[in-house]
């Protein structure tokens, strides 16, 4: 059967198909990063983004294919997290003003649609880089108005974009060589082949299992602490005072003496609260409760492993915070604009507390592990109520959804492009309020290239990469994008960063230790600089900082 036009409620159904075979394959989206840390995370990004989006489509159905594609668009510029989610929610910006409008449209107006989706998108990014998802929207948006010349079957223009999608997929590691070193092909290029295969299976009737609805435990808990709830109890009413999370890295002698098993583990920890949430897998355990004793929750917990990531937070404290500020925001007059606000991202409690100390006005939860949305940067930025307002993303991958949020916002917004903690906090330490914006920004930026910027982590499958062989479990020690040295050595791949890092010019190094990282250890550290680098000044925090044991800047 031909189909000669497509409309709204077809569309939608592509959107909710795209979303969850998107969904269905995050995963292998995300083992597909280039570097093997911990936090590869262009799966997950993607996903979350066209969630949201799938979501306003679903508020919005019609037979309109124009308010259709507009609630796509603004879904996804909202829910956008990453540099992937960033150019996702640009393609379909793109798309929706081709058919803004429009009822239904044909096959040429569909795949022209495509086209200006790639037009906008390339704009967006200020380098486009080919081998990525750009290139595979590109080609496959070529093929489509190249098809759409003569065939009016809209499906049949999509089963050529996707097709042309996979062949250019298949070359994106001719164009990377990094990609072609490591053996994989482009991640975010593998999320939009997901998301158009599921469009063309929409158009042809067929069905894609829906993913299995499985939350991030992050998620979870936001659902569980929903604001919008707060008002309707009294603080004296909540039964079980603190918010408790946690994980547990599960360990091989406890584990021979009382074996995990997940059910067993949640109907125990049932005693000791309510609002439970267990996420397992075959190496760590993620908790969520509510409880009056989460000393005895922890002592638990620690029967199968070591304690990890912990968080205890006073809900009754937080409740009466939340309610005053509610009650504040409903009866006072706004308050006045200040001149400046500073909003950062930050990974860890000691680095977001680090960023308050030196002037953050809002800092927002984030990094590695979980980039922020444009809609969450976008509301720190209002809570600020700056006149002008610099965002730090502090993360490669946040800088593009900063910008975007920047874009929405009423006020003056400067992102200043910090691509790392330490360079966030040397922009920070260079910002003056006597100054003028103008002033303050070539400032901030130019204290961007004054640092450098080290981390440790560690590796989550095998690969080689600029010919150094890593293994599983291996630490890496990182300079910027490039692995400096790996090891199954914690501390000696610490030391042989510092040293790469460390020159004659040299008068600052800042260590920021996290979560991972042992008093030992951090003294081990501190001794080798003292030996070994005695001419350079050291300063040493707590970052409280996941999955990197050593965040290093050089000054």
């Amino acid at each position: 059967m031909t189909l000669k036009t497509l409309d709204g409620r077809r569309f939608a159904d592509m959107v909710e198909q795209g979303a969850a075979h998107l969904a269905n394959n995050a995963k292998a989206v995300d083992a597909l990063n280039v570097f093997p840390v911990p936090d590869g995370d262009t799966g997950t990004n993607m996903n979350l983004s066209m969630t949201s989006g799938a979501k306003e489509v679903k508020a919005n159905v019609s037979n309109h294919i124009g308010n259709v594609a507009a609630a796509l668009a603004k879904g996804l510029l909202m829910g956008a997290r990453g540099n992937s989610g960033v150019i996702l929610s640009q393609l379909f910006r793109g798309f929706a003003k081709a058919v803004e409008g429009k009822q239904q449209v044909n096959s040429f107006e569909f795949a022209a649609a495509l086209q200006a989706g790639v037009d906008t998108a390339y704009k967006a990014v200020m380098k486009p880089v080919e081998g990525t998802i750009l290139t595979v929207a590109k080609e496959a948006a070529r093929k489509a108005v190249d098809v759409a010349k003569k065939e009016r079957d809209v499906a049949a223009v999509m089963e050529a974009a996707l097709a042309e999608a996979k062949a250019a997929l298949k070359r994106t590691p001719e164009l990377l060589p990094i990609l072609k070193e490591v053996g994989v092909v482009d991640s975010g290029g593998q999320g939009l082949v997901y998301i158009y295969e599921g469009f063309l299976a929409a158009l042809k009737g067929e069905t894609i299992r829906a993913a299995r609805a499985e939350a991030s435990m992050d998620d979870l808990v936001k659902i569980a602490h929903h604001q919008s709830a707060q008002s309707h109890i009294h603080t004296d009413e909540i039964e079980f005072g603190y918010c408790t999370e946690f994980m547990i890295r599960l360990e091989q002698d406890k584990l021979a003496r009382q074996p995990f098993s997940e059910e067993t583990f949640r109907r125990e920890l049932s005693r000791f609260g309510d609002s439970l949430l267990v996420v397992a897998d075959d190496e760590l355990v993620k908790v969520h409760i509510h409880s009056e004793t989460p000393g005895e929750v922890l002592t638990y917990g620690q029967r199968y492993g070591s304690l990890i990531r912990i968080k205890i937070e006073n809900m009754r404290e937080q409740h009466a915070d939340i309610v005053g500020r509610e009650a504040k925001a409903l009866s006072g007059p706004a308050k006045e604009a200040k001149p400046y606000g500073i909003v950062a991202v930050a990974m860890g409690e000691g680095v977001a507390e680090l960023f308050q100390s030196i002037g953050a006005h809002e800092v927002i939860e984030g990094g590695q592990t979980m980039n922020p949305s444009t809609e969450e940067i976008a509301e720190a930025i209002r809570r600020a109520n700056a006149e002008t307002v610099f965002v730090l993303p502090n993360n490669k991958n946040i800088v593009m959804a900063a910008r975007q949020a920047a874009e929405l916002s009423e006020h003056r917004v400067i992102v200043i492009p910090a691509k790392t903690v330490p360079q966030g906090i040397a922009a920070l330490l260079a910002f003056h309020p006597e100054q003028s914006a103008e002033q303050n920004e070539r400032a901030m930026t130019a204290a961007l290239a004054k640092v450098k910027t080290g981390q440790v982590t560690f590796s989550v499958r095998d690969t080689t990469i600029d010919g150094i062989q890593i293994k599983k479990g291996d630490y890496m020690g990182l300079w910027d994008d490039r692995i400096i040295a790996a090891d199954k050595d914690k501390l000696a791949v610490t030391e042989r960063l510092l040293d790469a890092l460390i020159d004659e010019e040299s008068e600052i190094v800042t260590i920021l230790y996290g979560e991972d990282a042992t008093e030992v250890e951090v003294e081990t550290v501190i001794a080798y600089l003292e030996n070994e680098h005695d001419g350079v000044e050291v300063e040493v925090h707590n970052g409280k900082q996941p999955l990197y044991p050593f965040i290093i800047s050089v000054e």
